[in-house]
């Protein structure tokens, strides 16, 4: 993975508010670290150190996001969870969209709940 585009899709997102980030030990592949943004509490997506990002959707727009090739079938067979290869510089606009989806149904959840609690 080149470091370059995860530096330019990190400009954006991490100047979203609320967008923290944490790297952890990536124990799923067995290799090198993740990348993991949250807003506040809600995990809206991770990079593993292959370039393969990892974003949770509701199944319909999960399965909307497969159809349109927007997104692959999570490659763990995580029936609600779509992965994105990043393969070259052309590829962060879409990884961002798909970053930015998870983004605001991340903020409409907190805005609601906070809502409730008012």
């Amino acid at each position: 993975m080149n470091a370059e585009f995860v530096a330019r899709f990190e400009d954006e997102i991490l100047g979203w508010p609320g967008i923290e980030k944490e790297m952890r030990a990536d124990g799923i592949i067995g290799e090198g670290e993740v990348a993991i943004y949250n807003f506040g509490r809600r995990h809206i997506g991770h990079i593993h150190h292959d370039g393969v990002a990892d974003i949770q959707f509701p199944k319909e727009l999960h399965d909307e996001l497969v159809s349109a090739g927007r997104a692959e079938p999570h490659r763990g067979g995580f029936p609600k969870v779509v992965s994105f290869r990043i393969r070259n510089e052309g590829d962060i606009p879409e990884l961002i969209g798909l970053f930015r989806t998870s983004y605001e149904r991340a903020k409409a959840a907190s805005e609601r709940k906070a809502a409730r609690q008012s």
